[in-house]
């Protein structure tokens, strides 16, 4: 694959996570690596959600390898990490439903093993501030990839991509919190997936980022209409085969919005270095 194109890159941005749970069913989820500029240089991490991370007993993270620069599509590497719940570092409030690794020591225990890692990074320079959100529409099409309910291409190890659009104003913080919503077919295994602001210029040619690109958030949770009718939230379910009796999903996808990505891996920086 020549990877020449933004669409392209993004498949690569993305990186499985599987896990085997306390119970010991298994799970999946959807992490993806950020790159971000400090005053002590460029760091690179990989960002999911800390309910995928916790209460688990074993996991790893699934990546394509490289040669020569090159992904060797459908060459599978997983990296099992000791001790999986503690390997993350959580955000500092608990109420924000994210973890960071740094990826450094996971690209050294792969070298280790004779492999290198092919990803695309997400620079965090792609979340957009306070006058760019306020620049956005109140309806913005956005793109999110993942692993929803488990399904990926796992020949080739591609991830799946989805289309939808914002459900509320993304300058406006949802119920008073960093988040918002989005229209979109949200399932088990979408949690920790990126979320992008996509808006191509089909006239440009495909190596063109095009007219509106951003990094908007990660996907957190689902909505789910009970059997009284009451709209809830709750996380997006890591396990494949969980099934749902009493409620069902509607469709409606939380997002914390991309600046809290920003932070967890300021807050990381602040206490110590990789």
């Amino acid at each position: 694959m020549d990877v020449n194109s933004l669409s392209k890159k993004l498949l690569f941005n993305t990186v499985r996570v599987d896990t085997v749970l306390e119970d010991g069913s298994e799970g999946s989820g959807t992490a993806f690596v950020v790159s971000h500029t400090h005053r002590r240089g460029s760091f690179t991490f990989i960002v999911t959600n800390r309910h995928l991370v916790e209460g688990v007993r074993s996991g790893g993270l699934v990546f394509t390898q490289k040669r020569n620069g090159q992904p060797l599509i459908g060459q599978r590497f997983q990296l099992n990490i000791d001790d999986f719940p503690h390997a993350w570092f959580l955000h500092p409030d608990p109420e924000v439903d994210l973890a960071i690794v740094p990826m450094r020591p996971l690209e050294q225990a792969a070298r280790d093993q004779g492999v290198e890692l092919y990803y695309h990074v997400i620079d965090s320079r792609l979340c957009p501030d306070a006058a760019a959100l306020r620049a956005l529409d109140a309806l913005e099409e956005i793109l999110f990839v993942g692993y929803p309910s488990g399904v990926w291409d796992h020949v080739n190890l591609m991830p799946i991509m989805r289309r939808g659009t914002t459900a509320t104003p993304m300058f406006l913080d949802f119920e008073g919190r960093s988040e918002f919503l989005i229209d979109a077919a949200v399932y088990p295994g979408s949690s920790g997936s990126p979320v992008f602001v996509y808006q191509p210029d089909f006239m440009r040619p495909t190596q063109s980022v095009g007219r509106k690109f951003m990094f908007a958030g990660v996907i957190a949770a689902v909505f789910f209409r009970e059997e009284t009718n009451e709209l809830v939230p709750g996380p997006v379910p890591a396990t494949p085969g969980v099934t749902v009796t009493t409620a069902e999903m509607i469709d409606l996808g939380l997002v914390i919005k991309a600046q809290a990505v920003v932070d967890i891996i300021e807050a990381y920086l602040g206490r110590w270095a990789e």
